[in-house]
């Protein structure tokens, strides 16, 4: 019998490896239909949920989740952050710019997510705006752009 999208959604949060791979595998397939109900999952009080909820937007790769997935950059979990980061390079081109936007975020946690999606990346347009955190009040922020800016003039051979 084939499980709803909110049953699936509910086994994202589940300690059973098999149990989360099948509900992750089953919301790519059917990606349509759940991504509202993946959207809203990035709210679940379950970090786990939204931590594979992130993951599952970024494999379906919907620009429509870019603010969703923007917004989850600033979960207090640092792998749920690292999942929405991963999930924007996963959207590529339509994500560059609201991660540039990003580095100038309140937040030292999503600056440094956004400069370490950034290098990601590999863009040379990118440059520039990492460099400015090169002053950061932050050590995490400042040694993500380091890290940003070495990773993309190595890729490009700058």
């Amino acid at each position: 019998m084939e499980k709803n999208i909110d049953e699936l959604i509910e086994q994202l949060g589940s300690a059973d490896e098999f149990e989360r791979e099948e509900a992750l595998g089953e919301l790519q397939i059917r990606s349509d239909e759940a991504y509202d109900s993946l959207v809203d999952a990035l709210k679940n009080r379950n970090k786990n949920i939204r931590r594979y909820s992130a993951q599952v937007l970024g494999y379906i790769a919907d620009e429509r989740a870019i603010d969703p997935l923007v917004e989850a950059l600033e979960d207090n979990n640092k792998l749920v952050r690292r999942e929405a980061s991963t999930a924007l390079i996963r959207i590529g081109e339509p994500a560059f710019q609201p991660l540039v936007d990003l580095l100038k975020h309140d937040n030292w946690r999503v600056r440094g997510a956004a400069a370490w999606a950034l290098g990601s990346m590999k863009k040379p347009e990118a440059i520039e705006p990492l460099e400015e955190l090169l002053d950061d009040e932050s050590g995490f922020v400042k040694s993500g752009a380091k890290s940003a800016i070495h990773q993309i003039k190595e890729a490009n051979n700058l």
